[in-house]
């Protein structure tokens, strides 16, 4: 089992990683779920002006109808115009990259953003797609396999941990 590395730990880096490329015109969209929250903690560290945007991408995958899934019909929220503007999409995992897939077909729904950047808080490799994270927390060196999950977790407290969960 791969030592994963401590959540608030790379949370810090990707806020530092993130913070010289953000400015009046940068806009967050967090994916639900995980995405979604860290997106929450992102946007008031760097302080984005915009107003935090969501997205449940469930209808938008290419693999809806095969593997059943079974969406938690979250209601997608994009407070502000899209048109030319500067988003950084983030979600939790890079795995597949069949969410950030998705995420962008939806996005491209609101308008037609002048630049969009993914940052992620891991990737855990083993792309399906050609897609990889502007700003990206860390990489696992080993790749975990299809038997097992990453999941983010944030606490009472409002740490985060991650772990590995079976598949």
């Amino acid at each position: 089992m791969p030592q994963l590395p401590d959540a608030d730990t790379l949370f810090a880096a990707l806020i530092e990683q993130m913070a010289p490329h953000v400015n009046d015109d940068t806009a967050l969209v967090g994916i639900y779920t995980g995405g979604a929250w860290l997106a929450e903690r992102l946007h008031e560290a760097l302080g984005i002006r915009h107003p935090l945007g969501t997205i449940d991408v469930s209808f938008y995958r290419d693999d809806y109808a095969a593997k059943g899934l079974h969406p938690q019909l979250r209601r997608s929220d994009i407070p502000f115009d899209m048109e030319g503007r500067s988003v950084i999409l983030v979600d939790d995992v890079l795995f597949t990259g069949r969410t950030t897939r998705a995420a962008l077909n939806e996005l491209f729904d609101y308008g037609r953003p002048a630049r969009v950047d993914l940052a992620v808080l891991v990737d855990r490799g083993e792309r399906q797609l050609p897609i990889a994270a502007r700003f990206c927390g860390h990489t696992l060196a080993t790749p975990l396999g299809g038997k097992q999950n990453l999941q983010l977790e944030k606490a009472d407290n409002g740490s985060l941990s991650l772990r590995l969960i079976d598949a």
